[in-house]
């Protein structure tokens, strides 16, 4: 992998994670703690199918 290949990966990887906890954040916020595992749980799921 070339310098790029690198730098495009990792940018990807950047934006990934702060999208995550942006979506994490706007979906805890005003939920009740029973709501919260299975928010939690599909955010997780997501990110799985997502990350490369």
């Amino acid at each position: 992998m070339d310098i790029w290949g690198a730098v495009v990966l990792l940018t990807g990887l950047v934006v990934l994670a702060t999208t995550t906890v942006i979506i994490t954040g706007m979906a805890l916020k005003g939920t009740t703690p029973q709501d919260r595992a299975g928010i939690l749980r599909a955010i997780a799921e997501l990110v799985r199918e997502l990350r490369p």
